[in-house]
């Protein structure tokens, strides 16, 4: 049963405040949507999360571990997926799971019952051989979920995990992330698309310039509005621009 717990986190790289007292939890069973517009807080939050990033002020706990105190131990118990994946492209997929399993301490049974399971459903068993290098952008984002999939994870911090897949890939991820959350799993979920959002997280919390805007259900967020969309250029301010913005090009 995973957790994840935001307290008043503060960050500043020199004259720039990047999170200014954010705070809100994500319980066991819940997919939550950290939203908002480009240079919000989002990436530096999950950074404080993963041990990365050392706030300024606050703290935050991962299943119950503070990682700034043991940043290993809460790596150890997270599926992570980056914005940015990074995989050791001299290795095939087949070896990068390997390696991934032995790492997680995996016995050989769990390895191969779930990398099969995995391979499967993402359709990538004819890429099982060849050098990651060679593979196109959605297998990388393939090989990256299922790698933080392996160890079926208490605590999922995924950052535009939908990035590059198609739609196939993209539903069975939507579904497995509920399946997750149904079995305990807290998952913190960050993407640019609202439609995505919308239809797979149970609460949302979004982010203006460092600081928690709205939090709530899906439906307490769009308050009468027709999307999360609209929520976020109505709080953000930038609907009248986007209007403007459109009418000087039609």
């Amino acid at each position: 049963m995973g957790s994840i717990v935001c307290m008043n986190l503060v960050k500043r790289y020199g004259d720039v405040t990047a999170l200014d007292g954010v705070s809100f939890k994500v319980d066991a069973g819940e997919v939550v949507g950290l939203l908002g517009p480009n240079g919000s807080g989002k990436s530096t939050t999950m950074k404080i999360l993963l041990g990365f990033v050392r706030p300024d002020g606050g703290y935050a706990l991962v299943d119950g571990v503070n990682p700034v105190e043991d940043p290993v131990e809460v790596r150890r118990r997270v599926g992570y997926v980056p914005e940015n994946i990074v995989l050791y492209e001299s290795l095939t997929p087949k070896e990068y799971f390997e390696f991934v399993a032995r790492v997680r301490g995996l016995t050989r049974e769990e390895y191969e019952d779930r990398v099969v399971k995995f391979v499967k459903a993402f359709e990538i068993e004819e890429y099982m051989d060849v050098l990651i290098t060679a593979l196109s952008k959605g297998s990388k984002q393939k090989v990256a979920l299922i790698s933080a999939l392996l160890h079926e994870p208490d605590v999922l911090i995924l950052d535009e995990p939908l990035m590059g897949l198609d739609a196939t890939s993209a539903r069975i991820f939507k579904e497995y992330l509920r399946m997750r959350a149904l079995r305990g799993a807290a998952v913190l979920l960050s993407t640019h698309i609202m439609e995505i959002a919308e239809k797979i997280c149970d609460r949302i919390v979004l982010l203006h310039r460092g600081r928690v805007v709205v939090s709530g259900s899906v439906e307490e967020v769009k308050s009468g509005l027709e999307s999360l969309e609209e929520v976020l250029l109505k709080v953000t301010g930038i609907s009248g621009e986007l209007r403007e913005v459109v009418e000087a090009l039609s």
